[in-house]
């Protein structure tokens, strides 16, 4: 009896070591190495790729925005969050795509309605956009719904109306789209993006100083 107590009591005991050096290394250790280390090599990455702007914080290089005024560029639209009524403009409480059937009807009226906005929104007087020039990020919404980025050919489609609205010429306007596109990542994954945060920045710092 004395023994199996005694057993007993020793196997609790290395299992309470056990545990403590566990907690400790997995617990402790090592998340502090960990954030360590993405803190000295990846700090911006860590700590959520934050944009600033005049000293502030003003989004995520990885999230996307909206509600820019038509001075500026425009990102992809949200329509898989304005599915749900409790996240209907990019405010982060959930993310999702429309999941809505190519030959939906729902999908192929809003796709039609975003083309015919984006035509009337961004022709001049001297520069008329076709149907046929609109991309395909330009009308649908990404699969998270909050896709940061746009193709170049959708930046290039909006460089008259943004260029006409600051009074600023269409050349200064495509050198910053053409400084804030990034090619593709190792020069052969994915495709060129331009991100929108970064790029309306650039824009209003170049109309202050106009």
């Amino acid at each position: 009896m004395n023994n199996s107590v005694s057993n007993t009591a020793r196997l609790l005991w290395a299992a309470l070591r056990a545990l403590l050096v566990l907690t400790l290394v997995t617990g402790v250790i090592y998340p502090l190495a960990v954030t360590g280390v993405a803190q000295a090599l990846f700090n911006n990455k860590a700590n959520g790729s934050e944009i600033k702007a005049d000293g502030k914080v003003v989004g995520s290089s990885l999230i996307g925005q909206q509600g820019y005024s038509l001075d500026y560029f425009q990102g992809r639209p949200a329509n898989g969050l304005g599915t749900n009524s409790v996240n209907t403009q990019y405010k982060l409480i959930l993310s999702g795509a429309t999941n809505l059937a190519a030959d939906s009807k729902v999908l192929v009226k809003q796709v039609e309605d975003a083309k015919a906005a984006v035509v009337k929104n961004n022709s001049t007087a001297d520069y008329k956009v076709k149907p046929s020039q609109v991309p395909a990020d330009a009308v649908t919404s990404s699969g998270s719904g909050l896709d940061p980025d746009i193709s170049p050919a959708y930046a290039e489609l909006q460089v008259h109306r943004v260029a006409e609205r600051n009074h600023l010429s269409v050349g200064q306007v495509e050198k910053l789209v053409k400084e804030h596109t990034d090619s593709r990542t190792l020069g052969f994954i994915g495709e060129p993006t331009v991100n929108v945060l970064e790029l309306n920045i650039a824009l209003k710092s170049l109309v202050t100083k106009s």
